[in-house]
């Protein structure tokens, strides 16, 4: 997510055209954050797929509570806390049977992405066709973007091209697409690093469509995310001979190319000759070269070109802070990192996932166990959930450093937030459970995420089979098969996921 992330603020799209959605949580003074909260864990605690989810939504939301921000929130911890798409499916549904609520884009969108970052794309397809029928305005660039970028990531190149010609059917109205949906078809692509793709697809549409200074600039995020700034000019210099003029975009991604190899100085010279071209860099701008100061191991030009901000009539934002972060703990500063921290606060920044994030890993290389149970409890005392990259991060901490308290209670923390922990956190604490002899408590928590409708991995179910068998508990083994078998009927496995055991006429259960 944070590759992706990265990759729409280089790009600055306008919002209307920004390929993954900024999902996050937006309260309303008319909402209740405690009954938000509270309806999210409901529905990821609901039993998957034993019962029906809609009785027990009738049960616990008063119908007057449904509102349209009372829906983007939960859509949006739904999404957040990597719940069931199947479930978020069911609650949009729900929400659609009162008069006092209709579907806004942000609703239907994360619905939509909910689903198919679950792979759901038979049900992601149902959700289009009945909002095409009933709302059509709701499907919007950003909804497409959603659908075409998920099938290229997880589908093949040509049903990716099938999809963008189904959606051309569905939605053109019988006029053909323009050039703002061919740039969402070359960027789902291009985010997924399919650049011989990407440029097939150019060069067999390119006549059909009307490439703009953005198209040229979705395909040369794309060269520099495959790592090859040489690849990154070759493209620059066919874009300047094919008469397109660079704008600060273009500038922030040749830039950050030439920081992400390390060549600073040559970021430094674009930075001049941007300005020499009259094209003003942006706080993006500066807040990469931050960046690679940093990786070049030179904190004071990174402290220099942050100083430099305010007077570049800029105004410095958590992104700016957390480059120069970054900077002071590749350099090994931590003291210096958290001093920024707490200037952060003093300027009414908030502390988001990356400054936890970069703090954690700055702490955890200088082997400050005691930083990182410190942080850590500052995070749990604000209820910040960080994203999954961190939950890992943490869980690996806690489990390698053999501290399974504090590891089980991140999970319960997790759990009682409403949050899903992502299968890697699940696989390494399951492991250092079972291995410290709690077999139990790994048993509960691969329970806890069945419950929740989401698939086990086999390396866990491997770790639990080998513990539970060693135990002689049958009864809990038995268990675990039959809940996979039976999520497997509603949500069918992909690869990686849990089977149960695969053959019962051998198995030891058909012993007993």
């Amino acid at each position: 997510m944070l590759f992706l992330r990265r990759c729409n603020q280089l790009l600055q799209a306008p919002q209307q055209l920004t390929l993954f959605v900024n999902i996050g949580f937006r309260f309303y003074s008319s909402d209740s954050e405690f009954e938000i909260k509270k309806i999210t864990k409901i529905i990821n605690d609901h039993p998957f797929p034993d019962q029906p989810v809609h009785p027990t939504l009738a049960q616990v939301i008063p119908s007057a509570t449904i509102s349209t921000s009372f829906v983007e929130n939960i859509l949006g911890r739904l999404f957040a806390t990597h719940s069931n798409g199947l479930k978020a499916f069911e609650f949009f549904k729900f929400s659609l049977q009162f008069p006092q609520f209709t579907p806004t884009s942000d609703t239907f969108e994360k619905t939509l992405h909910i689903l198919t970052r679950m792979r759901h794309f038979t049900k992601a397809w149902d959700l289009i066709d009945e909002i095409q029928k009933t709302h059509p305005s709701l499907i919007s660039l950003k909804s497409m973007s959603i659908m075409l970028s998920r099938i290229a990531k997880f589908q093949s190149f040509d049903e990716t091209l099938e999809a963008f010609e189904k959606l051309e059917d569905k939605l053109s109205d019988g006029k053909q697409f323009g050039t703002d949906e061919f740039n969402l078809l070359l960027r789902a692509f291009c985010t997924q690093r399919q650049m011989k793709e990407a440029k097939s697809v150019f060069n067999k549409l390119y006549s059909r469509f009307s490439p703009t200074t953005k198209t040229m600039n979705i395909l040369l995020l794309g060269f520099k995310e495959s790592g090859d700034v040489t690849s990154v000019e070759l493209f620059y210099h066919e874009m300047i001979r094919r008469g397109f003029k660079p704008d600060n975009v273009t500038y922030n991604i040749r830039i950050d190319s030439y920081c992400k190899r390390g060549r600073f100085l040559d970021g430094l010279r674009l930075l001049e000759e941007m300005e020499q071209a009259n094209c003003f860099p942006t706080l993006k701008t500066i807040t990469t070269l931050i960046h690679g100061a940093g990786i070049a191991q030179n904190t004071n030009k990174a402290r220099q070109l942050f100083d430099e901000i305010p007077k570049r009539k800029l105004l410095p934002d958590s992104g700016a802070y957390n480059a120069l972060m970054s900077a002071y703990i590749r350099s090994g500063d931590v003291k210096s990192a958290t001093r920024l921290m707490d200037e952060m606060e003093e300027n009414n920044l908030l502390h988001d996932d990356v400054t936890f994030h970069t703090m954690f890993s700055g702490l955890m290389n200088s082997n400050r166990i005691d930083g990182v149970l410190g942080l850590y409890r500052k995070m749990i005392d604000r209820n910040f959930v960080p994203k999954t990259p961190t939950v890992v991060m943490l869980m690996k901490f806690f489990c390698k450093k053999r501290k399974c308290d504090e590891a089980f209670g991140f999970w319960n923390y997790l759990i009682e937030s409403g949050y899903c922990p992502h299968s890697h956190a699940t696989d390494v604490l399951l492991r250092s459970l079972c291995s410290h002899g709690r077999v139990e408590q790994a048993f509960g928590c691969s329970v806890q995420i069945l419950e929740k409708g989401r698939h086990l991995s086999k390396n866990s179910f491997r770790v639990l089979e080998k513990y539970l068998t060693e135990i002689n508990d049958e009864d809990k083994l038995r268990k675990l098969n039959e809940m996979i078998k039976k999520l497997h009927t509603a949500l069918p496995a992909s690869k990686g996921h849990a089977i149960g055991i695969s053959d019962p006429n051998q198995d030891r259960l058909a012993l007993i």
